[in-house]
């Protein structure tokens, strides 16, 4: 069986891409950086994979799937 994806915040995101706070989430609205998900009433994340997948190839990301869901996840 896999390992769960862990969720990681803002702070490790900044620390991982090298990217500021801004500049993250103006591609998210561009659709060039992955969404974040919810994980509380103050809180949210990312999965780690796919904040992974960004840094492999930042110019060619793309989301694949819908927000809200995430593949190979019951």
């Amino acid at each position: 069986m896999r390992e769960p994806d862990r969720i990681i915040r803002l702070k490790t995101v900044l620390a991982r891409t090298g990217l500021s706070r801004s500049t993250i989430y103006r591609k998210i609205s561009e659709g060039t950086f992955p969404a974040q998900l919810k994980i509380s009433a103050n809180g949210s994340g990312w999965h780690e994979s796919d904040i992974n997948r960004w840094i492999a190839d930042p110019a060619a990301w793309r989301p694949t799937c819908l927000p809200g869901s995430h593949p190979n996840r019951d």
